[in-house]
């Protein structure tokens, strides 16, 4: 499809969603290339699955249009659109084998028997699943199935995978580990993923682009690093994590946790600092302590500070202080 030269490009163009009165997704625009990893992230009911059973056309559009590679595909059924979908429930066939289930697309467009099983074969082994080709579903773990599940998706060749919160059945250690391998099969593939998720980490962590949604609206999109250093409105700095929200002469500012520098005052001495505070909480981390604070003016503020640091001078819940930073770990917010 489209110009060769070029790199192959998704793109929604004023998209629109409306289950009745309810809007889902209010007119986006979104640019995504062939070769990103792409993270829809936000709280629950923000419009993300929305947008990606769109794109995937198991939902219909209510206004606008998607195209991909210069072709409008927006009233194209699902597998002629050149993408494929892992769904959030793995949605593997019981009764059929490993081999089978990935096979199964294959077989549905008529692909003789020995070639379609011999895709499978290859998917299982790109997966390290092939030692479990004659097993059925029920005899592998969470993280086994989800690779089945994978190797089912990818056997059509799409040029667009679409994943559904696809790491939110796991336990927090395989979570991470499938991070790992869901990044290193995009890289070597090559092709697009766009995956849906509620967790910052996820996002911050496997995304070359995150699109922060809310309402049904995109709020930011860019790299991580981006979206983290520049929260442009307080739902991003908040959403995102590791970020205050204060008020600073009428100015709203999103303040880095790990950029809040906490003096501890004693008696009456004048605050040295652009806020005070008292200490609501402390909590050790590991590798950080995190303190919770609420500032006079009722605001909520949360400080990490690495363990060595914090030893040097300790705080306790009630202790009295001052909030400064620096200008660099402070962003002017819309």
């Amino acid at each position: 499809m489209g110009d060769s030269g070029m790199a192959a490009v998704l793109e929604l163009r004023g998209v629109s969603k409306h289950y009745g009165p309810v809007v889902a997704v209010d007119g986006i625009d979104l640019r995504i290339a062939a070769d990103t990893y792409c993270c829809l992230l936000g709280p629950s009911g923000c419009g993300k699955t929305s947008t990606l059973r769109m794109i995937a056309g198991h939902d219909t559009v209510t206004g606008g249009e998607i195209v991909f590679d210069g072709v409008p595909i927006t009233a194209l059924p699902p597998g002629r659109r050149g993408t494929a979908m892992m769904f959030q429930s793995y949605a593997l066939f019981p009764h059929l084998s490993v081999l089978d289930n990935v096979a199964f697309a294959l077989k549905m467009r008529g692909i003789a028997r020995e070639r379609r099983r011999a895709r499978a074969a290859a998917l299982l082994e790109l997966m390290a699943m092939q030692a479990y080709a004659d097993r059925f579903p029920a005899q592998l773990s969470g993280g086994q199935q989800q690779r089945v599940a994978l190797a089912r998706a990818l056997i059509t060749e799409p040029r667009i995978l679409l994943l559904d919160e696809p790491l939110s059945a796991l336990d927090p250690f395989l979570r991470v580990q499938m991070r790992v391998e869901l990044k290193r099969l995009q890289r070597e593939l090559g092709i697009a993923f766009i995956h849906v998720t509620h967790a910052q980490d996820e996002a911050m962590a496997l995304a070359d682009v995150v699109v922060v949604m809310n309402e049904g609206r995109i709020e930011q999109h860019g790299s991580p690093r981006e979206v983290f250093n520049h929260p442009r409105t307080e739902f991003v700095a908040r959403f995102i994590g590791g970020h205050n929200v204060v008020t600073i002469g009428g100015v709203r500012l999103a303040v880095r946790a790990d950029r809040l520098r906490l003096c501890r005052l004693d008696g009456d001495a004048d605050a040295c600092g652009r806020l005070t505070a008292i200490v609501t909480a402390v909590e050790y981390q590991g590798i950080v302590v995190q303190t919770d604070l609420r500032a006079d003016d009722g605001t909520e503020l949360v400080a990490v500070a690495a363990d060595h640091l914090f030893d040097r001078e300790p705080l306790e819940p009630g202790a009295r202080v001052a909030v400064t930073w620096d200008d660099a770990g402070a962003h002017r917010l819309a």
